[in-house]
């Protein structure tokens, strides 16, 4: 049976944040789905929905996320909208989902990963290693705070969120020596003067799913597959199955310093994984290799290593 198309008359419905970022995935996924069955743009409607997330972190803007609540901030309202059939797919940047999703919806379709990299960012200094000792750090993630006092705990981590251009104004109001973005997000919003400078995987494990743009839709929305898996991404795909079971095994949350990293190497899938104790004290890494199509065993099995080597109350604060 032929698909019937959206078209100008009967758009598919894209929701996402009102973010630059988040918009910009969204045009990215219309630019995809067009090309991929020669739709114009008008055949798509982009549906901005404001979640919990973006009205707390708007009043909230020095308070860390933590406090406020967990991953789900940022998606309820975009997923409860798409449950009543006001949008027919949800566009979210992956590191920010959980790792389950509501009955009636899935997660399965990526595009093709960003540079997963973090990006050191400061008007005066070109890496951490040049960051003096004391320097003031801003940052809201807690796996960042916590491999940076790991590495260096001289440094005073302070909370540190807003748009790029807030945190850069925070930067020049001299509030802190630096911050952080991610490689993938000033990519995607092609903001070449950004003084940002990429941070090695080694020295800075990144955020499970970091870089990677995942489109939810409803389970029986059976034209909403058929499009979606036209522009899916399998090794990003297969990289991802691995890093979320990891992140599922080890229940992570935005409250659990985690990082996580899956690559495809010579036909092999390699896991990366670091947990450390949220006042950086300290760090469990480990690393373990098998085929591209057991991320999911392989994901459990280094949760359940880590945990083991951690013992209980490690994710406590002190």
């Amino acid at each position: 049976m032929s698909l019937i198309l959206p078209t100008p008359a009967s758009p598919l419905k894209i929701g996402t944040r009102g973010s630059p970022l988040a918009l910009a995935q969204a045009y990215e996924t219309r630019q995809r789905l067009g090309a991929a069955f020669d739709l114009p743009e008008d055949a798509f409607e982009i549906v901005v929905i404001k979640t919990t997330g973006d009205n707390r972190a708007m009043i909230d803007a020095d308070r860390p996320l933590k406090e406020i609540g967990n991953k789900g901030l940022f998606t309820k309202e975009i997923e409860e909208a798409m449950l009543k059939g006001e949008i027919d797919i949800a566009v979210h940047s992956t590191k920010d989902m959980p790792v389950e999703q509501p009955d009636g919806l899935a997660l399965d379709t990526f595009l093709p990963r960003e540079d997963v990299r973090d990006a050191f960012i400061s008007p005066s200094l070109s890496s951490i290693h040049e960051l003096p000792e004391g320097a003031v750090v801003g940052t809201s993630s807690l796996r960042r705070r916590a491999q940076l006092l790991n590495r260096r705990p001289d440094l005073n981590v302070v909370e540190f969120r807003g748009n790029v251009q807030t945190r850069l104004k925070k930067l020049a109001d001299g509030v802190a020596d630096c911050t952080f973005l991610a490689m993938a997000g000033l990519r995607r919003l092609d903001m070449k003067d950004v003084p940002a400078t990429a941070i090695s995987t080694v020295d800075m494990l990144p955020a499970i799913a970091q870089g990677t743009i995942g489109i939810e839709r409803r389970s029986d929305d059976t034209l909403a597959a058929e499009m979606l898996a036209a522009i899916h991404h399998v090794e990003t795909s297969q990289r991802l199955a691995a890093e979320r079971s990891l992140l599922a095994g080890l229940d992570g949350s935005c409250e659990t310093p985690i990082a996580g990293l899956a690559e495809i190497r010579d036909g092999r899938l390699h896991l990366r994984g670091e947990v450390l104790r949220p006042d950086g004290s300290e760090a469990i890494n480990d690393e373990v290799t098998a085929s591209v199509d057991d991320g999911i065993e392989l994901g459990q099995s280094m949760a359940a290593s880590l945990l083991k080597q951690a013992g209980p109350g490690f994710f406590d604060w002190r």
